[in-house]
């Protein structure tokens, strides 16, 4: 179970991609994520001194969370131990905590225990851990895409350190890149190669900070190109666009891509920004996102961010969910768009949040008795309870309105609603 003492380790070597392969084995050797690794920094401070407490590593495919735990591995006096959360259950972890036991016990040595993608273990498979954890008796290094706050549970998260990687940027893309092109051990120094700039361009474009992705994209063009006559294999940009297609959309409907987008869409067109509005729509429509669900949003927020200013908003958005129902996707996909660049380019007003301070006032027991002039005076024996006397007909007076007391006598003078003076809200004619 050591991440690099198993048989046949050389051969696996060979066969692994092209990314696996150009994996680096101490910091000097990574790119990117400067902001946790850079000189001074916690976490380079903490490997260089052999000083780990838990950790979570949390970002996007191909940003160097395992790469980090294999410079772990091959700096830490520990012993090393790998899991991967999706082929590992609850027997290996109990094997792994044995082991780590008697190497404290027998060894004096200390035990890691990385688990890739740790947000594929359910709560038990994760209870199971805290134990360990908690008396010391291992260091965690747990890897993921999910937001760990919704994926790893609250205690294991609190006996941990939670360290955010980000995408890579084009130019550490490219310079990993052009280390595998000239790695003649580990990487593609062996072939004799041309590939344009263009072509190198276009694997970082397209693999949006994913290192992985950009490698073995790579790699693909290398391995699938014959040499021509001279014996080279020349990489040019239509070799490249075919070895690298474009990347998947990031998105996971139970995670936390799913509550950023749609984050990110709401306050879009909140901000009135009907270009950003469209692409979040996109992003959710292409990663299979259900239509019915951004229908909700939307007629939550043609109430809430558009509201009094425009109240067609809310008819609109409610039109294109029923509309949705009939239709479905893809035509459906019309009917989304028009209201959601509606209520992007509508006037904003929030005035109808005024209802939660109305019912924090009536959660705090602050509402009174209804007035004896507002109550219901249409049944038997209500006069002679004096409900309704006094009460003024707005009907009855110059521009149906006439001034009289609504709010209950305990109430007299709080102000809920504030008009905007967006749009149609305006307050009272």
């Amino acid at each position: 179970m050591d991440l690099f003492s198993s048989a046949g380790e050389a051969t696996r070597k060979e066969r692994a991609p092209l990314a696996t392969r150009m994996r680096p084995v101490c910091l000097k050797q990574v790119v990117g994520q400067k902001h946790l690794i850079g000189e001074g920094k916690l976490l380079r401070r903490a490997i260089e001194a052999d000083q780990l407490g838990s950790l979570i590593f949390y970002g996007p495919p191909g940003t160097g969370k395992t790469t980090l735990a294999y410079v772990i591995a091959h700096t830490t006096k520990a012993h090393f131990v790998r899991l991967n959360a999706v082929t590992s259950g609850v027997s290996d972890l109990r094997k792994v905590i044995r082991e780590a036991e008697e190497q404290l016990k027998y060894y004096q040595q200390d035990t890691i225990l990385f688990i890739d993608e740790i947000h594929r273990f359910n709560k038990a498979q994760q209870d199971a851990l805290l134990p360990a954890v908690e008396e010391g008796q291992l260091v965690l290094i747990g890897a993921t895409t999910e937001n760990p706050y919704f994926s790893v549970i609250s205690a294991l998260l609190s006996r941990s350190r939670l360290f955010r990687l980000k995408p890579l940027t084009k130019e550490e893309i490219g310079e990993l890149l052009q280390r595998a092109i000239k790695d003649k051990e580990r990487g593609l120094g062996n072939y004799c190669l041309q590939i344009s700039e263009e072509a190198l361009h276009h694997f970082a474009e397209v693999a949006r900070g994913d290192a992985r992705q950009a490698l073995n994209g790579l790699e693909l063009a290398v391995l699938s190109t014959l040499p021509n006559e001279a014996g080279v294999r020349v990489i040019d940009l239509a070799v490249a666009e075919e070895s690298i297609q474009e990347k998947a959309v990031v998105y996971d409907k139970t995670g936390d891509q799913h509550y950023d987008v749609i984050s990110a869409f709401i306050k879009s067109i909140r901000g009135s920004d009907p270009d950003a509005t469209l692409h979040y729509l996109a992003r959710m429509l292409h990663a299979g996102e259900d239509p019915q669900f951004i229908a909700r949003r939307i007629i939550i927020h043609a109430a809430e961010d558009v509201g009094l200013a425009d109240p067609m908003a809310l008819v609109v958005a409610e039109a294109a969910a029923r509309g949705l129902e009939r239709v479905g996707l893809p035509e459906g996909r019309l009917l989304l768009a028009e209201v959601a660049l509606y209520l992007a380019c509508a006037p904003k007003s929030n005035s109808v949040l005024a209802i939660d301070q109305a019912l924090k006032d009536v959660q705090k027991g602050k509402y009174g008795v209804v007035p004896l002039h507002l109550r219901d005076a249409g049944y038997s024996g209500a006069e002679e309870l004096g409900h309704g006397q006094g009460y003024r007909y707005p009907h009855d007076y110059e521009g149906h309105y006439v001034e009289q007391d609504y709010l209950p006598a305990e109430l007299q003078g709080t102000k809920y609603y504030r008009p905007s003076g967006m749009g149609k809200d305006t307050g009272v004619n």
